[in-house]
């Protein structure tokens, strides 16, 4: 689950037979150069079996910090990652770090619903998950028969920290959290021995704003190059996710075919054709027809304007009347509160399947998000399958949400402090063009919900049809759920499988040079 700037954070914030064995260990030496005691890194390691994708597998987790140290040696942050191995360092086998977003989330999400090995059961089609006790299910469906995976908690989530003197908010930042994740992965591949190990990233929401920035700088500060990046939920380029700016008119073309389908979907418009068709006939109107309109404002004549309060009534299922109101312009966020009205109902921002019944039916957004209703179930599940399965026995209070201190001190600002610097739209769009551009063997799997409007699928292929990046780079998959699209089972398969196929034909053509 991810948000991605402060103001939608403070919109949407929340937002698998096994044996055990437990041990610690030492990574680093015990205090730092300010004598300030240090503890022992601490890790906990599990044996265990499954069978994945027909494959009968041996694998241990290995759950535990790995520290993060300064020019000194000296360790500045405990980074906490679950690692899912099979064999040994000798074999080379590929290794995919995976983080979640925010900036603040823990990994908990694409842990426990998406990619890992077990996972918590929701219902599939948007219903409330009801109270404890939730269900957890072995997950076949997961990539680890072809590679072990990472999961990793970014300093101020789960049981990751700042050490020493140094204090959290140091890594804290768009450059900062890049920094230190690349550092965490190359700190990783050492301690792990494998170094010549294929390498992917898979990051949600935030996390894949992150992903983009961590390649460059794998690349650039640790000469380290990535076999293939995959994106859950896009963000990169955060203009056109950001419907609550009222000039803002990428967003008012990029949101068009989310609220399509997702006015498709409550059966809001016309749905007796193809969702398909109807869907790319949403983007040609955004862009052939929207988007000049809005382009020449109060110069738009009465002829053009009726045909594009048409069209948006066609798309959205919203009233002329509110289109006319809302000047053309209409709201994302204010979308979800505006397409059930008249039932009392607004409608999820993370997945617009779900539904809320809120107190105030003429406010003019949702004062909540209808998809938070599964936030429960995910902690409850991940806390007691880290006691149960992976044995973890730790007083250290798991940070999910995050430390409340990180939204409100997160630096977006990519300019030394001193050096003139405008506020501009979060955008690491760049950094993977610069990445792409230097890896001719890279390649990225783009994983969009139809029904997320916190990060709209269209606005990924707006973003990734810019900044100098081959199409031919991109391959886009698109899937009936919302911003955790693996929430709908059907989903979450489809989304492995694909995942798996990327993967695949990644290290195949690696292996053809």
């Amino acid at each position: 689950m991810a948000y991605f700037t402060n103001f939608k954070m403070m919109m949407l914030f929340t937002l698998f037979t096994l044996t055990s064995n437990a041990v610690f260990a030492t990574e680093v030496p015990e205090t730092n150069k300010s004598n300030k005691p240090i503890p022992e890194a601490t890790k906990f390691v599990t044996q265990h079996k499954g069978t994945f994708n027909g494959k009968n597998l041996n694998y241990k987790v290995v759950a535990g910090e790995t520290y993060l140290l300064d020019k000194n040696e000296q360790p500045t942050a405990s980074i906490f990652s679950f690692d899912y191995l099979v064999g040994d360092e000798k074999n080379n086998r590929p290794v995919t770090f995976i983080w979640n977003g925010g900036p603040g989330s823990s990994s908990n999400w694409l842990h426990m619903g998406g990619y890992g090995p077990k996972r918590v059961v929701v219902p599939s089609d948007a219903a409330h998950p009801g109270t404890a006790p939730y269900e957890l299910q072995e997950a076949p469906e997961t990539i680890l028969d072809i590679t072990d995976m990472v999961f990793v908690d970014p300093v101020g989530t789960g049981y990751s920290r700042a050490l020493g003197e140094t204090e959290s908010k140091a890594f804290w930042g768009l450059n900062e959290d890049a920094s230190s994740i690349a550092d965490f992965i190359a700190q990783w591949l050492t301690k792990e021995n494998r170094w010549n190990a294929p390498i992917f990233l898979l990051g949600e929401s935030y996390g894949t704003t992150r992903a983009a920035a961590v390649s460059k700088v794998l690349m650039d500060k640790h000469l380290i190059n990535v076999n293939g990046i995959i994106f859950v939920s896009q963000a990169l380029d955060y203009q056109g996710s950001s419907p609550y700016v009222d000039d803002n008119i990428v967003s008012y073309i990029t949101y068009i075919p989310t609220m399509a389908a997702t006015a498709w979907y409550h059966q809001k418009v016309d749905t007796s054709g193809s969702f398909e068709a109807f869907i790319d006939a949403s983007r040609q109107f955004a862009v052939d027809e929207l988007l000049p309109a809005l382009f020449k404002g109060n110069t738009l004549s009465t002829a053009e304007r009726a045909r594009i309060v048409e069209g948006l009534q066609r798309y959205t299922g919203l009233s002329k009347q509110y289109i006319e109101r809302v000047d053309l312009r209409i709201n994302a966020f204010r979308f979800a509160k505006e397409l059930l009205r008249e039932d009392g109902i607004a409608i999820g921002l993370l997945d617009g399947r779900y539904k809320i019944d809120e107190r105030d039916d003429v406010s003019a957004d949702p004062k909540t998000d209808a998809a938070k209703v599964i936030s429960p179930a995910y902690k409850a599940a991940l806390m007691h399958y880290m006691r149960t399965d992976l044995n973890i026995q730790w007083q250290r209070k798991y940070l999910n949400p995050s430390d409340p201190a990180l939204s409100s001190n997160w630096r977006w600002r990519t300019a030394p402090d001193g050096v003139s610097w405008e506020p501009k739209y979060v955008n690491t769009a760049p950094d993977l063009s610069y990445a792409l551009r230097s890896n001719p063997q890279l390649k990225v799997m783009v994983a969009s919900g139809y029904y997320d409007m916190v990060t709209p699928f269209f606005d990924a292929e707006y973003t990734l049809n810019r900044h100098g990046i081959n199409a031919e780079k991109i391959d886009y998959y698109y899937y009936e759920g919302g911003h955790m699209m693996y929430v709908h089972e059907p989903a979450r398969v489809s989304l492995l499988t694909d995942t798996r196929n990327f993967i695949k034909e990644q290290l195949a053509q690696n292996s053809e040079k």
